[in-house]
């Protein structure tokens, strides 16, 4: 039997269908189990959780400056046109007062000295001659042997005279000034600190030969802002690190009372004490001691630098973290304080170098102040509002 072209053309349109159709269940099935068959996500690390404590943190502020002496002495010569002919201490040493440390020729000065001495003998056998002849014209005034007029000659020689031994004598004293000026003598107890003595230099009157630090002391002085000078005082305790690695302990001598305009910066004298490792010329960084205050903290290790900023990673009830960044303050042994973060948030305190923002974790071991993560309403939650109150100036 042979069938019409419209049938046959419809059964094969009913045939092409039928084929689609099942071609159409079975991919469904097979997406079906494709989704039944996906693993569940795999925790991108285990972690070890903890809280923000509240602790007892030093209170300090950190400053700059300058080791220089605490008084420097210029010893020049005093001595004008002498040739130096002896240098007895050089940079470094420790000297007394009143040691000699140069010496001058002499031998000039001792002449002239010889000389005015001579004048001075001189002068005195004058000066009795003429104590002689007035005496003589006081006596033979009232006889009449003499005139007025002799009288007071005889009277005004003496007084010449003697003006004139007084003058000698005067010149005398010089010389042997002069003559000691050749020791030069050491005005303090002190270190010597620079020499520009030379032997055989014939140096002018005023010009620097030493210097030297007064008592060797030296003192450190800071640097700091118009507001924080407020926040020091006398007898404050500062401690220095010197380039070795030691710790050098100060104090306070006294806090400037002006300000620098143009910096807006101003001074802290603190006394070091004899014998440390730092020296004039040094720059050093300080942090005065201002007692203790408290602080919201975490473990160091909880806080990870990315970019040059600070993150912590903050547990969510799905096991997700999330990356905040937090300003730090102080650090205190394996502590480290929040500026800026609420005192209920659960943090990552252990792995969190090696997560990134939404990671799934696994909690393996909570801190000592830890607790069982919950929802967190990022917006409605607390902020610590204790910002260190002091940090120093270069910044944590």
């Amino acid at each position: 039997m042979k069938l019409s072209r419209k049938t046959t053309l419809a059964l094969a349109i009913a045939a092409a269908l039928a084929v689609a159709g099942a071609v159409s269940l079975t991919s469904s099935a097979d997406d079906g189990a494709d989704v039944e068959a996906q693993p569940a996500p795999k925790p991108a690390a285990t972690v070890a959780t903890d809280t923000p404590q509240f602790s007892r943190l030093p209170l300090s502020l950190g400053a700059n400056g300058n080791v220089v002496a605490w008084q420097e002495a210029i010893v020049g010569a005093e001595a004008n046109g002498l040739r130096l002919s002896e240098v007895r201490v050089n940079v470094g040493d420790v000297v007394r007062r009143g040691q000699v440390i140069a010496v001058f020729a002499p031998e000039t000065v001792r002449a002239d000295l010889l000389e005015i001495q001579a004048k001075v003998v001189e002068a005195e056998a004058a000066a009795a001659d003429a104590r002689a002849n007035a005496d003589r014209a006081r006596r033979l005034r009232a006889t009449g042997a003499l005139s007025e007029q002799e009288v007071t000659a005889y009277l005004t020689g003496e007084q010449t005279a003697k003006a004139r031994l007084e003058a000698q004598r005067a010149a005398a004293d010089l010389r042997r000034l002069r003559l000691a000026q050749t020791h030069v003598l050491a005005p303090d107890d002190g270190v010597v600190s620079a020499r520009s003595a030379t032997v055989g230099a014939v140096v002018p009157a005023g010009q620097e030969l030493f210097r030297m630090i007064r008592q060797g002391r030296l003192e450190w002085r800071a640097e700091v802002t118009s507001s924080e000078l407020a926040l020091l005082a006398e007898g404050v305790e500062v401690s220095l690190r010197a380039p070795n690695g030691a710790r050098v302990t100060g104090t306070v001598r006294m806090v400037a009372p002006t300000v620098d305009p143009q910096t807006r910066l101003g001074l802290v004298f603190v006394d070091l004490p004899a014998g440390s490792a730092l020296r004039a010329g040094m720059f050093a960084r300080g942090e005065f001691e201002l007692g203790t205050s408290t602080a919201l903290t975490v473990p160091q290790q909880a806080v990870v630098m990315r970019d040059g900023f600070s993150y912590v990673f903050r547990l969510g009830a799905d096991q997700r973290v999330e990356q905040v960044k937090v300003r730090t303050g102080r650090r205190s042994a394996d502590r480290i304080e929040i500026l800026d973060l609420g005192a209920d948030a659960t943090l990552v305190a252990n792995g969190a170098g090696f997560l990134n923002d939404g990671d799934l974790v696994r909690v393996a071991l909570s801190g000592p102040g830890a607790r069982a993560p919950r929802l967190l309403n990022a917006e409605a939650a607390p902020r610590s509002s204790t910002p260190s109150t002091l940090s120093s100036r270069e910044g944590a």
